[in-house]
């Protein structure tokens, strides 16, 4: 989509919203504020959810997961972001505009906002993932932008962005927000009821979304060489969803497993022939 000059011009009936409003090209993709980059954890965890985030009722070209990607939310306020450690939306293109990879996920252009957001608690941001945000510190200001029409955002830099709980509950209305302590291996899950998050029981550490004909739950395995409890997805039947990695050592280990069996069988008849008094070689080449 290509920008207008600001103003833009006024037209009956007026532009969509995703014509005139700043686009992921325009907005920032980084928060120049935020010092250095996750911790291993944050890089490792995030890449299971999505390399296993499959709902049965979408193609894949339907399904798009972000990991620590700023989430815009308000066409009023374009430069206020979130940016969830990991996030699922559905009914959205793959790719934006179905071309290109996304830098920013932008509501207001893409039109669907995101399923399931999982936040992975770290002792700095715990409270305020958790709704707790008394103590928390105000956010600085954002630098200055310029939008895709050449407005100069000022006026939204001198209000305050609601905290992560609010936007999410309250502006997105997420379905489903999720929280994980690798501290404590505990999952939480939050379910939208009533306009109001609601914690679940968890008994087993699985809960299943009907939505999604997914389940999330904490799996005992080894993920990229570490083995440790890891978040991550299920299917109907209970069963864990395997990565396409995983998925091809299964094929291989059945594929040797059918092989050694073979081999096991030729091994009892050539047995059988042989104290039948009958030459294998015959029999078999014969």
């Amino acid at each position: 989509m290509l920008p207008f000059k600001y103003p833009v011009p006024q037209t009956d009936p007026p532009r969509s919203p995703r014509e005139t409003l700043p686009t992921m090209y325009d907005l920032p993709s980084e928060d120049p504020e935020e010092p250095g980059l996750p911790d291993e954890f944050h890089d490792l965890q995030p890449q299971l959810l999505s390399l296993t985030f499959r709902p049965r009722n979408y193609p894949a070209s339907e399904i798009f997961s972000g990991t620590d990607m700023n989430l815009y939310y308000d066409v009023h306020h374009t430069l206020w972001h979130k940016r969830p450690d990991w996030f699922g939306v559905v009914g959205v293109p793959r790719l934006y505009d179905r071309s290109e990879l996304r830098m920013s996920y932008v509501t207001w252009q893409e039109g669907v906002n995101p399923f399931v957001i999982v936040e992975l608690l770290s002792p700095g941001t715990e409270k305020e993932d958790l709704g707790d945000n008394t103590d928390e510190e105000k956010l600085p200001p954002q630098s200055g932008n310029t939008a895709g029409n050449g407005q100069v955002l000022e006026a939204e830099r001198k209000e305050e962005p609601p905290r992560k709980w609010e936007v999410y509950e309250q502006i997105l209305r997420v379905p489903v927000y999720a929280v994980f302590s690798r501290y404590t291996n505990k999952l939480r899950v939050f379910e939208l009821k009533g306009g109001h998050y609601q914690e679940l029981e968890l008994p087993e550490s699985r809960v299943w979304i009907p939505d999604l004909s997914l389940g999330l739950g904490l799996w005992q395995g080894e993920f990229q060489g570490i083995d440790r409890l890891w978040l991550r997805w299920y299917d109907v039947d209970g069963n864990w969803i395997l990565t396409e990695a995983e998925q091809q050592r299964q094929r291989a280990e059945s594929a040797e497993s059918r092989a050694q069996q073979a081999e096991a069988q030729l091994q009892s008849l050539i047995r059988r022939l042989r104290e039948s008094g009958i030459d294998p070689d015959r029999f078999l080449n014969g």
